[in-house]
């Protein structure tokens, strides 16, 4: 068995998926260090549930971020993360008179945009999908 060449897209899809990855990753440690104040906010903002909207929030952006960064089931995982993102920049940055809450709207909107790109075209050569499908 011959090890496939690997080339320059193959690493290129790899670096997206762990950019991607990595702002969901520090946002979930962020709120597991503060769980109090992240549910607080997320009653602040009107929110029902706010300790089960917690617990959502935090698997997405650690469970399903690492799964995104591993490659793991890369196209379910990048099409919940992309809801989730449209779901928090509506509910929490809609606010598009504020201009901070106006780039984090769209910054956001282009990051769901990236991941749509994952759904669309999957995880890549170097993701343990291929691994699964090889």
């Amino acid at each position: 068995m011959t090890t496939p060449t690997r080339t320059a897209p193959d690493y290129i899809a790899t670096t997206g998926r762990a950019l991607l990855a990595a702002i969901f990753l520090i946002s979930g440690v962020g709120k597991l260090a503060a769980p109090a104040g992240t549910i607080g906010y997320i009653a602040s903002a009107g929110l029902p549930f706010p300790e089960l909207a917690y617990a959502g929030a935090v698997f997405v952006e650690v469970i399903l971020a690492l799964a995104l960064l591993v490659g793991y089931r890369t196209r379910l995982s990048a099409a919940l993360i992309a809801a989730f993102t449209l779901v928090t920049a509506f509910a929490f940055h809609f606010h598009l008179g504020d201009q901070n809450q106006f780039i984090h709207f769209f910054k956001n909107i282009a990051i769901a945009g990236g991941l749509l790109q994952i759904v669309a075209f999957g995880g890549g050569a170097l993701s343990l999908d291929a691994r699964r499908t090889a």
